[in-house]
């Protein structure tokens, strides 16, 4: 018994001399030490709170009143994960971005055992299959569009599906340069947004739309005003195929763009020409443009300089002056007309806009789209104003619906979002986007690699002409542009569908109805009182 008695205390002075035991009395007087400092820290916050006199649910219940702030900002992070339903999120539910996510990886898209999609509700929309469907070898390529004709440089493309106005400064440049590289390997063109031609634009090799803001980033003199010269000197650029003069955009019509202080570092000044650090809010409009001549006017002065064809992009909310603009493209003669009018929805995204704005202002794309088609068509302008639809469309099927009611090209920016990785996070205003894209925090653009979401945004591009060829074809026809409103049908009220050709018909002629600026839908003409 002594001679283990005497083992154990020479073990124990082993121990107490080791290093080991050195810091395993370290961390517990740390330990220790942390306990205390919790308790004061919430003897202090205990104190703060039952103190405060803004906030009754600390004032009550201090301390443990915090918990509901931070369930509150987690709450939007987990709901998607743990308690939303496939196809009842907003603004895009987890089947879509599953979708996407896939078709960018590059796997299987299929799905087993039934739809999850509930085809009842009114509004439901659905593709009339035929019964003798084109065979692959009968399928052709798609066909070529000519946008402006009457432009000394005319764009042809085939593409259909393109990426929309997203400016640098607003998304990161590992973002843009991914971008355009995915819009180059795969053959469709990249709007570079309100902010402005970066050098990653053009490094990636896309065809690009350079759009005009209201604040003419990127081609504005000292005061603001646009500059020919600079203008010109960007039509030089050869990748740059188009221009887009930005009246408005679904997230804010009525508004200008916003870009934070935080994002508008010294390169984002230059390429914008404006002070650094400080917030960049655009005019609300084009101070030039304040009549439909006006506009015409300003479309034709910039396709002069420019020698491309120039259209304007907006999203619909009054739509009776669209026959008045037909009218008098018509009366000037047609090579005074746009060449191409990009429509967005009302539900169309950013990274910051005021929630009157994006909530309540504006037509959304399923009602904007037939007005404008159909105005176009009335005034035999449809074949002369190529007509691009944006707004949430990002599956194929979204897009075949688009190209049904008239749409020559679609083009989306959270679809492309969602290709690179984005998560939904929305935190696309704050500088802190976990997935690098809009945020210019270095250490969170790390896990944005180029080369992989470059070829991410290809496949997606890819997949998605690709099933809406595999739409067209189960329809009858052998191209996408071929489908028209007879091959997409839309539930009714009653349990019924119609044909889209059916729904958007019994619609009264627009200049007929007084305008409602997206707050309620327009009357039906059997239903007019």
């Amino acid at each position: 018994m002594g001679t283990f008695g005497g083992a154990m205390k020479n073990l124990a002075d082993v121990l107490n001399d080791s290093v080991i035991w050195q810091i395993v009395d370290i961390m517990s007087a740390l330990f220790i030490v942390g306990i205390g400092c919790g308790v004061l820290a919430i003897a202090v916050l205990f104190i703060i709170d039952s103190t405060q006199t803004k906030h009754a649910v600390r004032r009550n219940y201090p301390v443990i009143g915090r918990f509901r702030y931070i369930f509150e900002a987690l709450g939007e992070y987990f709901r998607q994960y743990f308690f939303a339903m496939d196809r009842e999120e907003l603004p895009f539910n987890r089947a879509q971005r599953a979708w996407v996510y896939r078709a960018a990886k590059g796997v299987d898209t299929t799905v087993a055992f039934g739809s999850t999609r509930d085809l009842r509700p009114a509004g439901t929309v659905t593709f009339a299959n035929c019964p003798f469907p084109t065979l692959d070898r009968n399928a052709a390529e798609t066909a070529l569009i000519e946008i402006g004709p009457y432009a000394r440089k005319p764009f042809r493309t085939a593409s259909i599906y393109n990426i929309s106005g997203m400016s640098y400064g607003a998304i990161s440049k590992p973002a843009v340069l991914a971008l355009s590289k995915g819009a180059r390997m795969a053959g469709i063109w990249l709007n570079t947004g309100e902010g402005g031609l970066s050098p990653y634009h053009l490094e990636g090799g896309a065809d690009i739309v350079f759009q005009i803001g209201t604040a003419k980033y990127g081609c504005r003199d000292a005061d603001g005003a646009l500059s020919d010269e600079k203008l010109a000197a960007l039509a030089a650029h050869e990748q740059i195929r188009m221009f887009e003069i930005k009246l408005s955009q679904g997230a804010k019509p009525g508004k200008g763009g916003i870009l934070p202080g935080s994002k508008v570092t010294p390169e984002i000044a230059a390429i914008r020409g404006i002070p650094a650090g400080h917030d960049s809010i655009s005019p609300n409009r084009h101070p030039e443009v304040d009549s439909i001549g006006e506009l015409l006017d300003f479309v034709s002065h910039v396709r002069e300089i420019t020698g491309k064809p120039t259209g304007f992009k907006l999203v619909l909310g009054a739509y009776d002056w669209l026959d008045e603009l037909c009218a008098e493209i018509n009366r000037r003669g047609i090579q005074n007309a746009p060449d191409f009018i990009s429509l967005d929805s009302a539900d169309g995204g950013t990274g910051a806009a005021p929630m009157p704005l994006i909530d309540y202002v504006g037509l959304p794309i399923w009602e904007s789209l037939p007005v404008l088609c159909d105005t176009l068509e009335r005034h035999k302008l449809k074949s002369r104003i190529r007509v691009t639809a944006s707004g949430k469309l990002i599956t194929p099927a979204e897009v075949a619906w688009a190209l049904c009611v008239g749409a020559d090209f679609v083009c989306s920016a959270r679809g492309f979002m969602f290709s690179l990785g984005c998560i939904q996070a929305l935190q696309c205003n704050k500088n802190t986007c976990p997935t690098g894209i809009t945020t210019h925090n270095k250490r969170l653009q790390r896990g944005l690699d180029v080369t992989d979401k470059g070829e991410r945004v290809r496949r997606y591009a890819e997949r998605v002409t690709q099933e809406v060829c595999v739409i067209a074809h189960s329809c009858g026809v052998t191209e996408p542009r071929r489908l028209n409103r007879e091959h997409a049908r839309i539930m009714g009220p009653d349990g019924v569908s119609v044909s889209l050709a059916d729904y958007y018909g019994r619609w009264a002629d627009a200049a007929a109805l007084p305008s409602r600026n997206g707050i309620s839908r327009p009357r039906f003409g059997a239903d007019a009182a």
